[in-house]
This record gives C-alpha cells, sequence and structure tokens, in this order.
C-alpha cells in the first residue's frame, strides 16, 4: 500500500502511532500486500494486452488520452511491483529490516531499502494522480478542440515534474538534517503529509468538477453536430458520463480508507498515551483501515482499466498483426473519388461545402470517441450516426 507512514517507519525514533500499525501482525499485512498487487498486477497485464477475435480500435487519429490512460496503468502496475518488492524483503529477512529500529547502527542498506521502496511507491502512484488530474483536464479540452497530442509533452513535465519535486521535498524536510534525527516533532512530518496526500485531494476535488463541465460539453457538441438530440446520442453522453463516475468511484474506494486511516492515526498523536482505554476503538479503527489499504491500494490498476476499457477477456492475442494506417485507407478512397473529375464546375463548390461539413462533423466524432475508446458500443452507435457514414 502506499502511505507516508512507510516513509516515517524508517525513522528510527519514530511516533507512536506509527510504531502502533507498522509493528500489528507485520507478516500478515505484508501477504496482503504481496496477495493483493500480484492478482492486480496480473490482471492489469490481462487487460491491457490484446485479445483472440478482437479487432483493433479504429481511430481516427492517436489521442493524448489514450496516452494517458496508458501511463496510468504504468503507473499502477510499477507501484505494484514495488509493494511486492518491499513486502517479499519484509517477509524473508526479518533480521535485516529489524536493524532500521537501531539507532546508531553501522548499517546502512536497511535503512536505505526502507527509504528507497517508500520513495519508489509514493512517487509511482504519486504521478498516476497527477495522470488522472491531467486526464480530467485533456478530456475538457479535447471537447473543447484546444488539445492534442502535441499536449502530452505538457503533460509529461507538469506530471513527473511535480511527482519528483513533492517527493524529493517531503523526504528532504522529514529526514533533515538526518535519518537518526528526523520524525523530532511534527514540523518534520506534516509537510512530508502535506505533500504525500496533495495531489490526491487535487483528484478527489477537482476532477470531479472537470468531468461535470465535460459531460456538458459533450451534449452541447452532440446537440450542435446535427441540430437535434437523438436517443443513440443521449445514450452516448449517458455513457461517457458512466465512464467518469466509475473512474471517480474506483478512486474514492482506493484512497478514502487512507484518509480515514491518516486522520484518525494524527488524532492518536496528539494524545498524551495512546494506549488509553477510551481509545481502544480509535486504535481498532486505525488498525481496520491499515489492513484495508493493503487491500485496496494494489487494487486500483486493475480496478481503473475495468472503468477505462471494461473487462476485455480471457483470450490473449500474441501473434504481432498489422494494423491499418488510417491515412492509407483515406489516400485510396481520395483517389478512387477523384478519378473522375465533375465536368461541371459549379459542383466544385457544392463539394467544397460538402468537405467543410463534414470536416466539422468528423472533428465532433474525434472529439467524442477519443472519450469514449474503448467502448465497442459507443463507438459503433457514434459511426452509425455521424454524417459520413450516412453519405452525406
Amino acid at each position: 500500500m502506499a502511505s507516508p507512514r512507510l516513509e516515517t517507519y524508517c525513522c528510527p525514533n519514530r511516533d507512536a502511532a506509527t510504531q502502533l500499525v507498522m509493528n500489528f501482525q507485520p507478516q500478515v499485512f505484508c501477504g496482503v500486500c504481496i496477495g493483493s498487487a500480484s492478482i492486480s498486477l496480473l490482471l492489469t497485464i490481462l487487460q491491457l494486452l490484446p485479445k483472440k477475435g478482437q479487432s483493433p480500435r479504429k481511430m481516427p487519429k492517436a489521442s493524448s488520452s489514450s496516452t494517458i490512460l496508458l501511463l496510468i496503468s504504468i503507473c499502477d502496475i510499477l507501484g505494484g511491483l514495488g509493494m511486492i518488492f518491499r513486502s517479499s524483503v519484509w517477509l524473508g529477512f526479518p533480521g535485516f529490516i529489524a536493524n532500521i529500529s537501531v539507532v546508531n547502527g553501522t548499517d546502512v542498506w536497511p535503512s536505505t531499502f526502507c527509504v528507497g521502496s517508500a520513495m519508489w511507491i509514493q512517487l509511482l502512484y504519486s504521478a498516476g494522480f497527477w495522470w488522472l488530474f491531467c486526464y480530467a483536464v485533456d478530456s475538457y479540452l479535447v471537447v473543447r478542440r484546444s488539445a492534442g497530442l502535441s499536449t502530452i509533452v505538457l503533460y509529461h513535465m507538469m506530471t513527473w515534474g511535480l511527482a519528483v519535486m513533492l517527493c524529493v521535498e517531503g523526504i528532504a524536510l522529514l529526514y533533515y538534517p538526518s535519518l537518526s534525527s528526523c520524525e523530532n516533532g511534527l514540523e518534520h512530518a506534516i509537510p512530508h503529509y502535506i505533500t504525500t496526500y496533495a495531489p490526491l485531494l487535487l483528484v478527489l476535488v477537482a476532477n470531479p468538477i472537470l468531468f461535470r463541465r465535460t459531460v456538458s460539453a459533450v451534449a452541447s457538441l452532440l446537440k450542435g453536430r446535427q441540430g437535434i438530440y437523438t436517443e443513440n446520442e443521449r445514450r452516448l453522453g449517458t455513457e461517457i458520463q458512466m465512464r467518469f463516475f466509475k473512474i471517480m468511484l474506483v478512486f474514492v474506494i482506493c484512497w478514502s480508507s487512507n484518509i480515514i486511516n491518516e486522520t484518525l492515526l494524527f488524532y492518536l498523536e496528539m494524545q498524551p498515551d495512546i494506549n488509553e482505554m477510551p481509545l481502544k476503538n480509535i486504535r481498532s479503527a486505525a488498525l481496520i483501515t491499515w489492513i484495508i489499504m493493503g487491500v485496496l491500494n494494489p487494487m486500483q490498476g486493475f480496478l481503473f482499466t475495468l472503468a477505462f476499457y471494461g473487462w476485455t477477456g480471457w483470450r490473449v492475442d500474441l501473434k504481432w498483426r498489422k494494423r491499418e494506417i488510417p491515412w492509407e485507407s483515406m489516400s485510396s478512397s481520395t483517389v478512387g473519388e477523384n478519378a473522375y473529375p465533375s465536368p461541371v464546375n459549379y459542383q466544385s463548390n457544392i463539394h467544397d461545402s460538402k468537405k467543410i461539413s463534414t470536416t466539422d462533423s468528423q472533428q465532433t466524432d474525434e472529439a467524442i470517441s477519443m472519450l469514449s475508446e474503448g467502448n465497442t458500443s459507443s463507438d459503433e452507435r457514434l459511426t452509425r450516426s455521424s454524417p459520413i457514414y450516412q453519405g452525406w
């Protein structure tokens, strides 16, 4: 699981709340993390592999949104690998991990492993949060026709730059001036927790607003395409809205336990003695949510692929298949249409006006298809209802 408590545990003089959760059934907790991360990792890869009998997605052009969805899955896969590696070392080498608690120990490798593995997990999941925010921004810009593949460079700079900067800044403030003196007061811990949870809270607050505005813009696009709002277009708009809802539902399910757990642990830290009997229920709730985090955090990768693409099936096709390049079919059809030019000049004006209307409609279809990518029924319905399909 991904929690700033992992970095805090690397401090030999860790606080009592961190000591409470990290020492609660560590073998069981590491086993839960390994099991959940392994299942999520295998199912995520299975979801992303091409399937037998499934035609490749035909997009008018490559979309930045599809690239972002793939990068989110990659961040989840790498973060899950970090959890599996870290938990496996904890289970396999308990004596090696025990040296972390030694204040004046001479072996620096246990602390190095503790800090390095915790930073790897935090960095990858933090980058995933930023990519999810970029997906919401890009979806809105695509509908407004203000985004494209060129913007993916800006998303890379923002996502990896902010993720690395916040991670390094939080770790530096936590371990200042040295690893043996960290956690001496909340002035070390609070900035670290802020830099960890800032992108998570940003997604929780900003993404629903951006998704809602995108859905409204999609409805306007569908209405303006032919001047009417048919049942097919209404269903397509509903499916896009449902896709955004599934994405946020998965995010809330996987990470709400982290917020609850952190709130409970901070409350325990404020108490003079966290072992008092009146705090028993709070301690129990903190330990329960701690185990829940170990189950739900790694499952985000697989659940996101379900929200993005739906269940893609078990039949994997590992054979290389040549895909049709979109502009090849377009150029061949254009040659066929222009092989016999019209002898009447005034017909060229009619063709020009049709090309303009067809281009506008095609741009609208591209924007909608980018948002509904992975949903075969939506793509087919969009194709049938488009003027290009109807032979306008």
